[in-house]
């Protein structure tokens, strides 16, 4: 039987399978670094706000502590978000013509709360707990950032379960004083690196990687 197709044919077919691997294999590295890209995780995206809150005003300048507006963040599993009163207890006596800051007199004045957007949003089958990260060291930068340093606030990681698995797999790199889990500007010294895993006995901290403890 003659052949139908010219043996230069075989070249093409062969260049072309390699070729098309490449493609798929090219296009599957776009889709990851997509994935983990601001378009995709909104990270390096400042949240617009009902009020333009300055954690770099509030926290920075003024030196006000976490917990005075997120009070439930060492006993609960969320950090909790300030009510108006806590506001307007500096806000009765400062800024009180402010028009940016109406949003706030006119949720004190009706007792509704401000429907702040959420910054950092989980899924809903993952479970996270404040208090428990409080406990063991786990300083507010080492997921937030420096929140003390933004002008509006902004999410600084992706949030994929790869980045959590980073730190409990070597909690050694993140575990501080329980003294300085609010330290914003804390920083481990070199000569203090033994301290990680000291802390991590003495907090008894596990590397928890199974499923069950995040997915319930």
């Amino acid at each position: 039987m003659p052949q139908i197709f010219h043996r230069s044919f075989n070249v093409v077919a062969r260049v072309s399978i390699l070729g098309a691997v490449f493609i798929v294999a090219f296009v599957g590295w776009v889709g990851a670094r997509a994935s983990r890209s601001p378009l995709s995780t909104n990270a390096f995206v400042a949240v617009e706000q009902p009020v333009p809150f300055s954690h770099e005003h509030h926290v920075g300048r003024l030196g006000i502590d976490c917990r005075y507006c997120h009070t439930s963040v060492e006993d609960s599993s969320f950090a909790g978000m300030p009510a108006t009163k806590t506001c307007m207890n500096c806000h009765s006596q400062i800024w009180m013509g402010s028009a940016m800051l109406e949003p706030v007199r006119e949720s004190y004045r009706v007792n509704r709360p401000i429907e702040w957007v959420r910054v950092h949003n989980l899924p809903d089958f993952v479970k996270f707990d404040h208090s428990i990260h409080v406990k063991k060291g786990i300083g507010c930068v080492s997921c937030h950032g420096r929140v003390d340093t933004m002008p509006l606030t902004w999410q600084v990681h992706t949030l994929h379960m790869d980045w959590c698995l980073d730190c409990h797999r070597a909690p050694e790199k993140h575990v501080r004083p329980r003294d300085r889990v609010f330290d914003l500007s804390f920083e481990r010294l070199p000569d203090q690196e033994s301290r990680g895993p000291e802390l991590v006995k003495d907090y008894r901290i596990k590397q928890k990687t199974s499923c069950s403890y995040c997915h319930r």
